[in-house]
């Protein structure tokens, strides 16, 4: 498991407890209804033990939270010798739609809790920050509903039957459903709470294939309890590499992704993931074409022109051969336009 850099060098972090949460993403929002609808962060905590569950927080949570940790430990604070500089919380929003300003808040609480999970041992320990991250007996009742941020682009069914002649029901992997889950789409499962579920492959580290009552599909993972795990398979993390342009100079990034070395992203997919990559919005997707120049991505069918110009070349293992070059969104000094100027009028 992959710790927080600042908290590797940490002498007493391997004192800490198995349930201190280390990593959190937000993997959907959904709407809840009380006197007013509002709507609720789903939120995946993974633990030091290597625990793994869901909670729902509000952003006023984040808030409070914030703010306690602020009056506590900021550079301003006179209430304890412990001092840090704090992660930066998005503000507040007044104007606008509920689901779309909730929607437009992920990629920066992501980043502020990434960063918060980072700080010193002693910040993991304080009651507000575990308490925040604690599965309460409210969070451990609740039915996510799709886990969308979660959920792989695309996947084909495989047909098998727990039925068919020479399956071994108590040696083959499988998983018990904490929850009752409906699918989507045709390539989701269904099941109700208690079902035992055979379990098929791991699609990437959120979702599983599977089988039950004869039907076969994809379904989270947070959504069941393993009791048998699937036999370990080759590692199926592969990575897009990015070279970030900004005032002339450039970095290499490698960002990893859990999908095949043949597969052809959405636009917004492909966007999306490297934001989340860089922690920054303001940036242009472009590929170098076949002359050098860089040409900016916009459209699914300009990723699919990338992707087919380098589809027979030969590439690295667990690394996409075609390569992207980020740059700001309002630059626009990166492309070469002259050759598309008109000449001239001769004299």
């Amino acid at each position: 498991m992959s710790i927080p850099r600042q908290l590797r060098g940490e002498s007493d972090f391997d004192q800490l407890p198995d349930d201190v949460a280390v990593s959190a993403n937000i993997a959907d929002t959904e709407e809840k209804r009380g006197f007013t609808s509002y709507y609720v962060f789903v939120i995946e905590v993974k633990t030091k033990g290597g625990g793994r569950y869901i909670i729902f927080r509000r952003y006023r949570q984040f808030y409070n939270l914030h703010g306690k940790l602020e009056e506590r430990y900021g550079a301003e604070s006179k209430n304890s010798r412990f001092t840090c500089t704090l992660p930066v919380l998005p503000g507040k929003v007044y104007v606008g739609a509920k689901r779309e300003i909730a929607d437009s808040r992920i990629p920066a609480l992501n980043i502020y809790m990434k960063k918060l999970l980072s700080l010193p041992s002693w910040v993991l320990l304080d009651e507000d920050v575990r308490l925040f991250f604690y599965q309460s007996d409210f969070d451990s009742v609740q039915t996510p509903q799709g886990l969308r941020r979660l959920r792989p682009r695309t996947r084909r069914v495989k047909s098998i039957s727990p039925r068919e002649p020479g399956f071994d029901r108590m040696a083959a992997p499988r998983a018990e459903a904490l929850f009752d889950f409906t699918g989507s789409t045709k390539l989701e499962l269904s099941f109700r709470k208690g079902d035992l579920i055979y379990l098929l492959s791991k699609v990437n580290k959120d979702w599983f294939e599977g089988t039950v009552r004869d039907a076969t599909g994809i379904f989270p993972s947070a959504f069941v309890d393993v009791i048998k795990e699937l036999p370990q398979g080759e590692d199926t993390v592969n990575w897009v590499r990015c070279y970030y342009h900004e005032d002339n100079f450039s970095t290499v990034r490698d960002i990893s992704v859990e999908e095949d070395l043949k597969s052809t992203p959405l636009f917004q997919d492909l966007m999306e993931l490297i934001r989340r990559g860089f922690g920054r919005d303001d940036i242009a997707l472009n590929y170098r074409d076949a002359e050098g120049d860089l040409i900016r991505l916009l459209t699914n069918e300009d990723v699919a022109l990338m992707v087919s110009q380098v589809n027979n070349s030969p590439f690295e293992k667990h690394i996409f051969p075609w390569k992207l070059h980020v740059t700001q969104k309002d630059d626009y000094s990166v492309y070469n336009t002259a050759k598309y100027m008109p000449s001239p009028p001769r004299q």
